[in-house]
């Protein structure tokens, strides 16, 4: 069964690296403009493959990029074909990538966070601790 994670993570590799040659040069849906892949996971079996992607025109709302890639997902399925060796090549779901939107919140929830406490902090300085009372002496 190792045998096929590594094969699984070679096809991943493979559909992505081409997956974007071919949405640069032949995919001329003005709705797709430049998008990043950043994640291709392929199903056991591979016959599904999820495509994560980030599109770089902010003018266009990630919905309506996922469904013009959506649409012509027959004719990139239809090119992979001719440039992978397998018999069944894998049926592509596009999804918009939200880890970095996930990680700008998180970050900005942190930054807050840590300026509440700074805050909190200066308006009720710690008061000096005690001296802790001495150790006894051991007999």
């Amino acid at each position: 069964m190792p045998r096929d994670f590594h094969r699984s993570k070679r096809v991943e590799e493979q559909i992505q690296r081409l997956l974007v040659e071919l949405i640069r040069r032949e995919v001329h849906d003005p709705r797709v403009g430049s998008i990043t892949i950043t994640h291709v996971a392929v199903s056991r079996d591979l016959s599904h493959a999820t495509v994560q992607f980030l599109p770089f025109d902010s003018s266009r709302p990630a919905a309506e990029v996922a469904l013009a890639l959506k649409s012509a997902s027959g004719f990139l399925r239809v090119q992979l074909r001719k440039h992978l060796q397998m018999r069944q090549v894998p049926e592509l779901r596009f999804l918009v990538d939200e880890t970095i939107d996930k990680a700008a919140r998180l970050t900005s929830l942190i930054s807050a966070a840590v300026k509440s406490d700074a805050a909190l902090a200066a308006a009720h300085p710690a008061e000096p601790a005690e001296a802790p009372p001495p150790a006894d002496e051991p007999t």
